[in-house]
């Protein structure tokens, strides 16, 4: 059986105002002993304190924490420039949507002109050798041509081929196919997605490989990042149930599942990466948005009492539980976590 408990707040009060008129009051509002505590029968405190019952009752743990929403890392690119050239057009605009493989912008650059030259030099090298090579094999086979000769022609055609496929390496690293040399680089967009970044213009001269001229992110699911502290850390799992509730779209829950629980702890926090991906084929949801997430955890039985029937004192938590009528005792309990009313 669960037993009665006296509401802390009025209690605290109570024992205050009776130890602080005690040597005035001969009819004190409260007789203390030891942790007993005993409401006389004519005290006035007996109109004000509540007594509540605890309960059982069987409880869905549930975790809530802060969280931020981030572009999907693979469905978003930050494009920047092969190589250092002019950008000689652009053919896409900010806010556009793009495939893989549409043309982002073409590129002029001296990099590129060598990189072109050095194909055709040894495309015609490799010509060259392989005519040779045709030559010193005939003349071998009719009896007038030279083992050694053969075998340097064969060597140099072994030769021309690898540099021939060192410099379209060259070229397909650079983004360009042998068909199409003589013309200015086409940059293509590795994802599909929008144009959510812009940051150059045609005729602009790039110098740095580093700039980020454009950004594309297909935004249609995102990752919810959330910041689990270290205690809670053994609560959560991957598959697990999660709501979200973004401070752009109050009143309004997104279901999703924990797809990523993070391997390193933040060591400035003290927290570890969850992540959660949501669907978002009307793109309400906006990367860096600020959300609140409430993961959902197993059930068990617990004890549960009135927020007012705790008492704080220090870092120990108590309550009064009723031993007689109006008799109540004082005794140290482990708080869990709120739910709501």
């Amino acid at each position: 059986m669960n037993p009665p408990l006296l509401l802390a707040l009025l209690l605290a009060a109570a024992c205050t105002a009776a130890q602080a008129h005690a040597p005035q009051d001969p009819a004190p509002a409260l007789d203390i002993q030891g942790l007993d505590i005993r409401v006389p029968e004519n005290s006035p405190l007996r109109a004000r304190l509540t007594v509540a019952t605890a309960s059982a009752r069987t409880v869905r743990h549930e975790l809530d924490v802060p969280a931020a929403a981030e572009a999907d890392p693979a469905a978003l690119a930050r494009i920047s420039p092969p190589l250092s050239g002019r950008v000689l057009k652009l053919f896409v605009r900010l806010g556009g949507a793009v495939r893989v493989g549409d043309p982002l912008f073409l590129l002029d650059s001296a990099d590129l002109v060598s990189a072109q030259s050095d194909y055709l030099k040894a495309r015609s090298a490799m010509a060259h050798a392989e005519r040779n090579l045709e030559r010193q094999k005939d003349l071998y086979q009719h009896g007038v041509g030279a083992q050694k000769e053969l075998e340097q022609a064969q060597t140099d055609a072994e030769l021309a081929k690898s540099e021939l496929s060192r410099a379209v390496t060259r070229l397909r690293l650079l983004g360009m196919g042998p068909g199409e040399v003589g013309r200015p680089l086409t940059v293509r967009a590795p994802v599909s997605g929008r144009v959510i970044d812009l940051a150059t213009a045609s005729g602009q001269y790039q110098n740095d490989p580093a700039a980020v001229l454009m950004t594309i992110a297909d935004l249609s699911s995102l990752w919810v990042t959330a910041s689990v502290p270290e205690k809670y850390v053994q609560r959560v799992f991957v598959g697990q149930q999660a709501r979200v509730e973004f401070s752009a779209w109050p009143g309004q829950r997104f279901e999703g599942q924990v797809q990523l629980v993070g391997d390193v702890l933040v060591p400035e926090t003290r927290t570890v990466k969850v992540r959660i991906r949501l669907a978002n084929p009307e793109g309400h949801l906006k990367p860096g948005m600020f959300a609140r997430v409430t993961l959902s955890g197993p059930e068990s039985p617990e004890i549960l009492v009135p927020a007012a029937a705790l008492q704080l004192r220090g870092e120990h938590s108590f309550i009064f539980v009723e031993k007689s009528p109006w008799t109540f005792e004082r005794r140290a309990v482990e708080v869990g976590e709120s739910l709501p009313q």
